[in-house]
Order: structure tokens, then C-alpha cells, then sequence
């Protein structure tokens, strides 16, 4: 779920969410005194020493000749106007950052951005981001459209519709991806072990996002918790009195399809294993500001007798990282699964006019031991993989391998 901090509420937004029911400030004025080549006085306050080590001559040279010498083709149906130009030169000047969450949305995007995590989606239900430049399915959520026509973790979406995704923003296939319910979108994906492509035909529909269920199954307390939402933090209180109340000390925490959500649940969740002021996560700042540091509120009610399993795949993403990496390297609790995805970095949503904003990374998170959560995420203790042709017969060798070392310890 891509972590945005936007003013007060600290939400470590999905990576892109597809649920579709779904401080780089630049002023810059385009006329004729800005067709100069002379740096703006807007802009000055923003970096003199670099902005003055830059020859912008290249950019209004660019400029005028497209101004003079432009044909648009005869199926062009895309009106440019100097504002469509600006908003294409600030996306540019983001995406050479090389950073896949630092973005700038025009009015359009934008707008639509703001619905995204408004909570008033309508679309497929799944999470989407940018893995070494293709556009990749996080997770699916559960019982949702996605999910039920068999997008996986990990597919790489190669087509939306007609339209290659080469080269794509995780914005531009969104847009293509979003629509009203009962409308269909048709995604060509290539998944790992497979020789050829899959077309899979996606249903759209309003999305009832799930967040917790809870089973007792072989003397094991099994929690599954599908994304941290503003609710997620009491469900998971109101699920762990169910586990003390179980009889077992055997506690299964499942966050695999899982791609986060608010921090202050991830804090809240680990808190009730960890003493108070014990380190659950770290936001760097590079230097540029002073470490944020997240602690345990120190609720730890369980004691040396939990035995807890927490269970992870490549749709364990963002906050899903945090809960699962704090209790790990704190050892409280093994990880069993596969890689998660690596979302640790955290964005801030900026107003840049009163219709468009960028959002842009601004700090990466840091486990108890100082490590990298986008560095190739979390490696799970045990290893295990589950493959598509698992999920088609509906075997989990992951649960099942969780399951043995309840038993065994091993």
C-alpha cells in the first residue's frame, strides 16, 4: 500500500490502490516573459546554488521549436495547451528522480488520486507498483474481483486492454484499469514459471475491503489480516482476547496478500509483544531531517510461552513489513513464506496548485537493526514457496509448513 503522509494522518497509502470503488515546490509561470531562459523568481528560494548551475536554454529551445514546428497527426486527439506542457515538464523533472513513488499528478490524476484514498473505490480490487520497470500485481485482496478471476501476487500485467504496458506509470495503468462497476478489463499477464502469457478477464465491481478473520485449527490460533485500515488496530485487539481466551499459546499471524495501510496500526499490533520503548521501525530521513523513531507502547501481555508464526509472500507490502519485521528481529515471532515485496519508503502528498500535487518520497524505513525494508524486503526464516498451480488445486504448503512447526518446532 505506498506509505503518504498527507498533513496530519499518517497512512502508508497501497502502492496503488486499484480498490478503484474502486517539498519540491516550483512556482513557474508560463507566458511570454518566461520564454527567457531567466530563472523565475518563484524558483529561487527553492535551491539557488543548484538551480544556478543549470542552463535552462535546452529546456526553452525545446519549448519554442515544438511551438513552431509540432503537426499533430491526423488521429491525434489530445489538445496541447501551455498547461499540458508545464504538467508534462514537472512529471518529467519527478521521474528522473528514478524513484517509481515520487510522482506528479495533473488535475485529472489528481483528482483521481484523491478519490483513491478517500475510501470510495470501485474498480478490481488489487494492489499495483513499479518492479524493475513493470508494472506488477501485489496483491489481490481477498474475495475481490481480482482475486476471483485468479490474479497472483507477482504477475507482471504486460497488457491492459490493447495497450502494451511498456513504459508505463503505475498512474497511466490505473487509469486503465479503473471503471464502474460491471465494466470489464481484460489483463495479459506473464507469471513466473510459465512459458507463455495468460489473458485474465477482471469484472469490476464496488469493493468491500476485508480486514481480519480469526480460526482455531489443530491447537493453533490463526489470525489473517488483509490491510491496515483505520479499524484494523481494534479488530486485531478484539482478535488476540479471542486468542487468549483460546487455550493454546500457538499464535499463527497471517499477512500474506496483505499491502499495509496506516502505521500507527502496524505500531499499535506489534506493541502488544514488545516492552515499552522497544524499537519497531525507523523512518531516515537521509540527513536531511532528524530519524523519526516508532517505539513499542509496551502493552506486551503475552508471555515467554507464545509461540508465534507469522506468515509472508510477495503480497506483504508496506506496514505488512513493519509488524512482521519488528517482531522478527525483536524475536518474537519466525517469518515462514517467501520474500515480501520491499515497499519501504515513505511519501508525502504536496499541493503544488489548488488541482494538482505531487507526491514524493521523502524518508525509508528502517527495522529494529537498521535494515532497509526496500532493500529486497523481508527474507523469511523458513522458506516456501506456493506456486499458481497450488493456488488452482487449492493446497498451501506455506500454512502447512507453518502448521508442522507448531508440532515440531522446526
Amino acid at each position: 500500500m505506498d506509505q503518504t503522509r498527507q498533513s496530519i494522518s499518517h497512512f502508508i497509502i497501497p502502492l496503488s490502490v486499484l480498490l478503484i470503488v474502486g517539498s519540491y515546490i516550483v512556482g513557474f509561470s508560463v507566458g511570454q516573459n518566461s520564454i527567457s531562459g531567466e530563472i523565475p523568481a518563484e524558483v529561487v528560494n527553492a535551491n539557488t546554488d543548484e538551480i544556478s548551475q543549470v542552463d535552462f536554454t535546452a529546456f526553452w529551445k525545446s519549448w519554442n521549436l515544438l511551438n513552431e514546428k509540432f503537426v499533430a497527426v491526423a488521429t491525434s486527439s489530445v489538445e496541447v495547451t501551455p498547461e499540458s506542457k508545464l504538467w508534462g515538464s514537472i512529471q518529467g523533472l519527478a521521474a528522473s528522480y528514478g524513484d517509481p513513488y515520487t510522482v506528479f499528478f495533473p488535475p485529472v490524476e489528481s483528482e483521481a488520486f484523491a478519490t483513491e484514498i478517500s475510501g470510495n473505490f470501485e474498480g478490481v480490487g488489487m494492489e499495483i507498483a513499479l518492479r524493475d520497470g513493470v508494472i506488477t500485481v501485489v496483491a489481490p485482496l481477498k474475495n475481490t474481483p481480482a482475486y476471483k478471476a485468479g490474479m497472483l501476487a507477482g504477475d507482471k500485467i504486460i497488457k491492459i486492454n490493447d495497450s502494451a504496458t511498456t513504459g508505463f506509470t503505475v498512474e497511466q495503468a490505473v487509469k486503465l484499469i479503473r471503471g464502474k462497476k460491471g465494466t470489464s478489463v481484460l489483463l495479459t499477464v506473464s507469471r513466473e514459471g510459465a512459458k507463455e502469457t495468460t489473458e485474465i478477464s477482471v469484472t469490476r465491481d464496488v469493493i468491500d475491503i476485508p480486514t481480519i478473520d480469526t480460526e482455531l485449527k489443530n491447537n493453533v490460533f490463526i489470525i489473517r489480516l488483509y490491510n491496515f485500515s483505520a479499524l484494523s488496530a481494534d479488530l486485531f485487539r478484539q482478535a488476540l482476547r479471542e486468542f487468549a481466551l483460546s487455550g493454546t499459546s500457538n499464535l499463527l499471524l497471517d499477512l500474506r496478500g496483505n499491502p499495509g495501510g496506516y502505521l500507527e496500526a502496524a505500531v499499535d499490533m506489534a506493541s502488544w509483544f514488545l516492552p515499552g520503548g522497544d524499537l519497531i521501525v525507523q523512518e531516515d530521513f537521509a540527513g536531511k531531517r532528524e530519524n523519526i523513531v516508532h517505539r513499542s507502547r509496551g502493552y506486551d501481555i503475552f508471555n515467554e510461552s507464545l509461540n508465534m508464526v507469522i506468515l509472508v509472500d510477495g503480497g506483504s507490502a508496506s506496514a505488512s513489513e513493519i509488524l512482521a519485521g519488528a517482531l522478527k528481529e525483536q524475536n518474537k515471532a519466525i517469518l515462514i513464506g517467501s520474500n515480501t515485496f520491499g515497499k519501504g519508503s515513505v511519501q508525502e502528498l504536496v499541493k503544488i496548485t489548488s488541482d494538482t500535487s505531487l507526491k514524493v518520497t521523502i524518508a525509508r524505513w528502517l527495522t529494529p537493526l537498521g535494515n532497509s525494508i526496500s532493500n529486497g524486503g523481508l527474507k523469511p526464516d523458513i522458506e516456501v514457496k506456493r506456486t499458481a498451480e497450488d493456488f488452482k488445486a487449492q493446497k498451501d504448503p506455506q500454512l502447512d509448513r507453518a502448521m508442522e512447526y507448531f508440532k515440531t518446532g522446526k
